[in-house]
């Protein structure tokens, strides 16, 4: 499960997003537009059960985390206002291995410190360090579900009517 946040929508790159997808085998099976993403739909997609894994990431990114968990409840209140802000769209993309082929085409998580060849490490312009000294989300352009599990569970979120098969 894709889904393309805020920032790609304001710099006009869905469609070298999309394509990149498409380039690497993998199929658009459904694609939903969100003019606008309510409360309720944020928190499902960032849980405050996430705290302690965004804490501990930022502390990894840049030090001086002295309570992950507290830092990751910040963390999360600048994703959950970074993901309200604007649009998003997000993609059901299916094919073989969809998941872990969509996350090496999304690159690692910072877009400064991403690969060459991937959204984030071509496209994206931020950092997660300058982000957190500037008390805000990284904005890293897309989101791409980390294990199968985790794509079901969003798929359930942002596609609640739809069949959960991504393998297609």
């Amino acid at each position: 499960m894709i889904l393309l946040k805020p920032d790609a929508l304001e710099r006009r790159l869905v469609g070298e997003i999309i394509k990149r997808y498409e380039e690497a085998g993998l199929s658009i099976l459904d694609i939903r537009f969100y003019d606008k993403v309510d409360e309720e739909l944020v928190r499902r997609q960032y849980p405050d059960s996430m705290a302690l894994q965004l804490g501990m990431k930022a502390k990894d990114a840049v030090g001086g985390v002295a309570d992950p968990e507290a830092h990751g409840l910040k963390v999360l209140g600048w994703l959950r206002r970074y993901l309200s802000r604007g649009p998003v769209i997000a993609l059901k993309l299916g094919g073989e291995d969809a998941v872990e082929v969509a996350r090496r085409v999304t690159g690692y998580t910072d877009p400064s410190k991403a690969e060459r060849g991937t959204i984030r490490g071509d496209l994206g312009l931020d950092s997660i360090r300058r982000s957190t000294e500037e008390g805000r989300a990284c904005e890293n352009l897309v989101h791409a579900s980390g294990s199968r599990e985790e794509a079901e569970r969003e798929l359930s979120i942002w596609f609640q009517d739809c069949n959960l098969r991504f393998d297609e």
